[in-house]
Formats: structure tokens, sequence, C-alpha cells
């Protein structure tokens, strides 16, 4: 007796993966040349084989587009996160491979986006989305680990899991506006800002 396999659902899924890749693709590329604020829907369309009601069918707006695209790189930047914590000897090392790895993975994907903001145009960022929860859980797991074996003063994890994070974001932002990128400083600085201070960071003259 031969029993039928649907192959049909399979195919269906295939189709709506290929779909979303093809629209997230499309929306990398229209964001870095244009911009998010001048960029369109249309103008992401325009860019696949997709139809405008095919489009709708995946995501409501570019907002949408946008979050997806965080969450993507959220996604693909944990197990960078997490090898880098079970590299980590104590609280300073793991915050500084972190930090060193974020802005690696910052360079690389605004690089692929060919992020140039038109006109002083900054990118905001998505805080909400599964993946970027995942990330916050990630980074405070760790923090709290690394106070339970006494190499990090017990303080508010939820404080310092977002302080962490919104620090290397916006030193991250500053640091791909800077021609040429470089990592190393802006990791240094916000190493020392957290572990020693204001009082710790290089002087500068301005």
């Amino acid at each position: 007796m031969t029993v039928a396999v649907d192959t049909s659902s399979g195919r269906r899924a295939q189709t709506k993966l290929a779909n979303r890749l093809a629209i997230l693709d499309a929306a990398r590329e229209v964001f870095g040349e244009m911009g998010f604020e001048a960029a369109t829907v249309r103008d992401i369309i325009r860019r696949t084989n997709l139809s405008v009601g095919a489009f709708y069918n995946y995501y409501r707006s570019k907002d949408e587009v946008f979050a997806a695209l965080a969450d993507d790189g959220a996604r693909r930047f944990r197990p960078i996160l997490r090898a880098v914590a079970a590299e980590a000897n104590d609280f300073e090392s793991y915050l500084r491979a972190a930090i060193r790895s974020y802005f690696d993975f910052l360079k690389v994907e605004q690089e692929v986006w060919r992020l140039t903001r038109p006109g002083g145009e900054s990118v905001g960022h998505v805080r909400n989305t599964p993946e970027i929860i995942a990330v916050f859980d990630e980074v405070r797991s760790v923090f709290a680990d690394a106070m339970e074996r006494g190499l990090a003063p017990k303080v508010d994890l939820d404080y310092l899991a977002a302080g962490c994070i919104a620090v290397a974001r916006e030193i991250g932002d500053r640091m791909m506006e800077r021609r040429p990128v470089e990592v190393e400083p802006a990791v240094e600085f916000v190493v020392r800002l957290i572990i020693g201070g204001v009082g710790a960071l290089p002087r500068s003259e301005f």
C-alpha cells in the first residue's frame, strides 16, 4: 500500500521563508542607500519579485520591517555573545570581549547595509523584539553569575545590564559616524567608563 505524502505544506513554508528573506534583503539595500526616513514600502517592494499584496501578507509597514531586521541581527549575535561568555575568566574580560564583539558585528552589519545616514539621519534602536529581549536576558544572566562568584560587585542586575547595553549602543552609533571606523578606542572607552566611571577615562583636549 502506498501512502501519499502531502508536501504542499512544506513548500508553502519554504515559500514564506523565502519571501520574508527577500523582503529583508531588499530593505537592507533600500535603508542603506536612501536612509530609513526617505525609504518607502514601495521602494522595498520594487527590489523584490513580490506584489504589494504579497508584501502586506508579511509586514504592515516599513517600521515592522526594520524591527524584523533588528530581530534578525540580535538572533545572529546571540551565539557570538554566548561564546564570549564561555571563554571569559572574569567580569571585565567578559565585558571587554562582549563590547568588542558587538562593535565588530555592528561595523560589518552597517557595511552590509551601506548606511550613510542621509542628512545626518540617526538609526533608532528597536528594543522589544523577542531576540533583543533574549540578548538582554543573556547579558543579565552572565552578570548574575559573575556576582554570585564574587567577580563583580553586587548591584541592581536590571540596571547594570540595561546601562551597559545602552552605553554600548550609543557609543557604537558614534563610532560608526567617524572615519575611519576604529573599534578598539571605542571598546576601551566603554570598558573604562563602566568599570571605573568618568574618572577612569583618558583625558581629551576639546
